[in-house]
């Protein structure tokens, strides 16, 4: 198959499957708690009673609060257009593109904020603010790993950088090292523990959850839908790190596959064997995640 039509494929599975990647973790945590949990289908279940709902919108909002659900949505399905996960070339592929990469996450998070300010509520205004403060943290460090692993591979581009790496690379700790920065930036930029908890209801400990309150309906699909997507794509990042590629698009792609899948698998298992930390304390988990890739990055300088 040729490169565009192996990237054409890879997107189509991440979008049609992305949704699934919630359903995994939420069944590796109820097998830990010892119960039966939700059926793997749950995100599709409810995405389609999301899409037969009209949204409410309160008259005190304006275009912005309807605006966040979309951007947030654009966004990730642009990001997922740029990660070849299974190998290969992404769709849109250039060097530099990682910067864009981070930035179109941000600009996600930035609209997301936007609208949880834009409906004056106080608890959404708090988790805007916690949001806000978390991401100036999350950023630095993804960014810094993916320099770091453009030194070891040599390459500009998301592709040429993830076609470089794998077990027993060159980059050696340096990898590792930016491979745990990006799952701590995972973990965070997801709203998963021991940074939020996906599932409370108590408003004073929200984080993502307590800023789309009071999105309803289509809006809530498109916000639960582009959640699962950046799910896809930051845990395919994260993978296609440690996935050495073979160059057969037909395995690297059920290599990619299985890798996301695995990521999902072990989400689970962090969070059914920690606890969420402080919120206090969180700032400290993200700087440890820029503090491994910067020395990842030292470490590309200095040999």
């Amino acid at each position: 198959m040729s490169e565009q039509g192996t990237a054409a494929l890879q997107i189509c599975l991440g979008l049609v499957l992305a949704p699934l990647l919630p359903g995994v973790i939420n069944r590796v945590k109820a097998l830990f708690a010892g119960r039966r949990g939700p059926p793997l289908l749950q995100s599709y279940y409810d995405l389609a009673k999301l899409l037969s709902k009209s949204s409410v919108t309160s008259r005190t909002t304006t275009w912005i609060f309807r605006a966040g659900p979309l951007v947030g949505l654009s966004t990730a399905l642009v990001a997922l257009s740029m990660l070849p996960w299974g190998g290969g070339r992404a769709l849109a592929s250039f060097e530099g593109d990682f910067i864009l990469f981070v930035g179109l996450l941000g600009v996600g998070r930035f609209f997301t904020i936007l609208a949880a300010l834009d409906t004056g509520s106080a608890f959404e205004g708090m988790g805007a603010s916690r949001e806000a403060w978390f991401s100036a943290l999350t950023e630095p460090a993804l960014l810094l790993a993916l320099i770091a692993l453009a030194r070891v591979t040599g390459e500009l581009s998301l592709s040429g950088v993830l076609a470089g790496l794998g077990i027993g690379s060159l980059g050696g700790p340096a990898v590792f090292l930016a491979a745990a920065a990006a799952f701590l930036v995972f973990l965070a930029e997801n709203a998963r523990m021991p940074v939020d908890d996906p599932t409370t209801h108590l408003e004073l400990t929200m984080i993502h959850e307590v800023m789309v309150l009071d999105h309803s309906g289509v809006d809530f699909a498109a916000i639960t839908y582009g959640a699962s997507v950046k799910l896809w794509v930051l845990g395919g990042f994260f993978a296609a790190m440690l996935v050495p590629k073979s160059g057969l698009w037909w395995f690297d792609l059920l290599a990619g596959l299985a890798s996301l899948f695995g990521v999902a698998l072990v989400t689970g298992v962090v969070e059914s064997i920690m606890a969420r930390v402080r919120l206090a304390r969180v700032p400290q988990l993200l700087v440890a995640g820029i503090a491994m890739a910067a020395l990842g990055l030292v470490l590309t300088l200095v040999r």
